[in-house]
């Protein structure tokens, strides 16, 4: 089982900064799965700062979503959250 999402942030240059529940936070970078299927509809950088956290895992305004494992897998820099946020990235 892979830690839920705690909070998420849409970042600079499509990368989301992620907190999960277990503490750690990381960058999960989306650019390169910005020409593919339904991640297309997040290139307009307004689509892309909809995101948000839903259950375990995040989603945006569009319906789009993140399966909880590519999230947690994917995420670079994972380390322990500064004071419990993610913005000490």
């Amino acid at each position: 089982m892979y830690p839920s999402v705690k909070t998420v942030i849409a970042s600079k240059d499509y990368e989301l900064i992620i907190e999960f529940d277990n503490g750690e936070c990381g960058i999960l970078n989306m650019k390169p799965y910005l020409d593919m299927g339904v991640f297309k509809r997040l290139k307009e950088p307004g689509a892309f700062k909809s995101v948000r956290v839903s259950f375990d895992t995040v989603e945006w305004s569009s319906g789009v979503d993140l399966d909880p494992e590519f999230v947690y897998e994917k995420c670079h820099s994972k380390q322990k959250a500064q004071q419990g946020h993610a913005h000490g990235f």
